[in-house]
């Protein structure tokens, strides 16, 4: 007798139109979800629904999760999700979900989790998140006390933020003759360091060449 493929109904969110036009965001959820499958999964399985939001995780009324709630209901499926604040940010929705027999939800990112232990997880997670936003709020505030323009503090930064992109493109380039031959004849990056060092070739910060930074100017030159 043949064994009855587990199905799985596969639900993304992004929460930025830029976000899921790019890619950004939704490559990494995608990565996880096949990491999943591939590792975890029952076998044989197959995927009967893909939808993804491009949505913040504060609003419960998201049309693409209502059908992929709807299918995974209806079909008897697994709602297969990345991590569980694609699902919300709010441990009342989780909870919700989490509640309904009728629903079975697996999170990829913690596979052998079952819903009590993903219960705990969400309110621990919004606690963090209250706890991170007051934080916040208070540092905010006690810069204003102190005549501290916040405005002309988040645009110095994005100014020093643009400025190191722009030097660490224009390094990737000029040691681009070098590394690129290098890794394309096998070379690993740590060796690519230590020639770049040898060759007293400094990074844009101007300190020795490490086998992550390498790897990340080889990522500019894509």
């Amino acid at each position: 007798m043949s064994q009855t493929a587990k199905k799985y109904v596969i639900y993304y969110r992004v929460s930025t139109k830029r976000q899921g036009e790019s890619g950004l965001g939704l490559d990494a959820q995608k990565r996880d979800i096949q990491l999943f499958l591939d590792n975890y999964s029952d076998v044989p399985f197959e995927v009967i629904g893909t939808f993804t939001d491009v949505q913040s995780g504060k609003y419960a009324d998201r049309p693409e999760l209502t059908k992929a709630l709807d299918m995974a209901v209806t079909e008897g499926a697994e709602l297969l999700v990345a991590k569980l604040d694609r699902l919300s940010r709010k441990v009342s929705f989780i909870s919700a979900l989490l509640d309904n027999k009728r629903l079975k939800v697996r999170v990829a990112s913690m596979p052998n989790a079952d819903k009590f232990q993903l219960h705990i997880y969400a309110a621990l997670a919004e606690q963090e998140r209250d706890f991170i936003s007051l934080r916040t709020k208070q540092a905010l505030a006690v810069a204003k006390a102190r005549g501290v323009k916040l405005g002309g503090m988040r645009d110095a930064t994005m100014k020093r933020n643009k400025a190191a992109i722009t030097a660490a493109d224009a390094a990737a380039q000029r040691i681009a003759s070098i590394i690129t031959p290098m890794r394309a004849s096998g070379s690993t990056l740590q060796q690519i360091a230590d020639a770049l060092n040898t060759a007293k070739v400094p990074t844009p910060r101007n300190r020795e060449w490490q086998a992550m930074s390498v790897r990340n100017a080889l990522i500019r030159l894509r």
